[in-house]
């Protein structure tokens, strides 16, 4: 008898190991067929995004030594209900498949600004084109970097057709991209720096030109 039971739990924790084996070997597979873009998302913090209830953020421009812009936003993601508020008016709306006509200036900020706040989160939400990944001299620091091509459709949206070129080294965070518009008149390299933790989501809150004259900027931020 005690045989046949020193048996039984020997098969047992042998099945035990082989259907963790198992499980173990389909995550890792998993994590293999990842693409670049949802690794870059989730190196982020989006996995953390499904928990958030509300962000507010201050989008701000600067130019040489004087505020050309600054606009502050409040997001509840759930349900997409926006304000924004510049100086002394504040202005709200709901994002959905119909943009109201009055509402469509307001959305455009929105869009424009909240891309460049959560744009590696974006890259997994849009339908944009990802190129392959490939490997090159990032255009602020010259440092060898990884990089992707992200290029929208020509048609549809506020600004179809732009393009953006992602640095990024092996933790998938983004260190400095290239932006270049439909028409191929005008790029603009910047810097993504002063990485900070809010609630799981990694934000860069400064975005700067090659010689600092341009600084595109996050303050008041705060995720709930």
């Amino acid at each position: 008898m005690k045989k046949l039971l020193l048996f039984t739990f020997l098969f047992s924790a042998l099945i035990s190991c082989k259907n963790n084996e198992t499980k173990i070997g389909k995550e890792v597979e998993t994590e293999a067929e990842k693409s670049i873009e949802q690794q870059i998302a989730e190196a982020h913090g989006l996995n953390n995004f499904d928990e958030v209830e509300e962000i507010q953020f201050t989008f701000n421009v600067r130019v040489q030594d004087s505020i050309r812009t600054s606009r502050a936003w409040t997001w509840k993601p759930q349900t997409d209900e926006i304000r924004l508020t510049e100086g002394d008016i504040s202005r709200t709306y709901t994002r959905t498949d119909s943009i109201a006509e009055e509402h469509k200036d307001i959305d455009q900020k929105f869009i424009n600004d909240s891309y460049w706040f959560l744009f590696p989160f974006q890259m997994a939400w849009s339908d944009a084109e990802i190129s392959e990944e490939k490997t090159g001299k990032a255009p602020i620091s010259k440092e060898e970097m990884n990089y992707l091509e992200v290029s929208y459709k020509d048609e549809g949206g506020y600004t179809p057709g732009d393009t953006y070129v992602v640095y990024y080294k092996d933790d998938y965070l983004l260190e400095e991209w290239i932006y270049k518009s439909a028409d191929g008149q005008r790029e603009m390299p910047t810097t993504w720096e002063d990485f900070e933790d809010f609630q799981g989501l990694k934000i860069s809150k400064s975005h700067k030109s090659p010689d600092g004259s341009f600084e595109l900027f996050f303050t008041d931020i705060e995720v709930k």
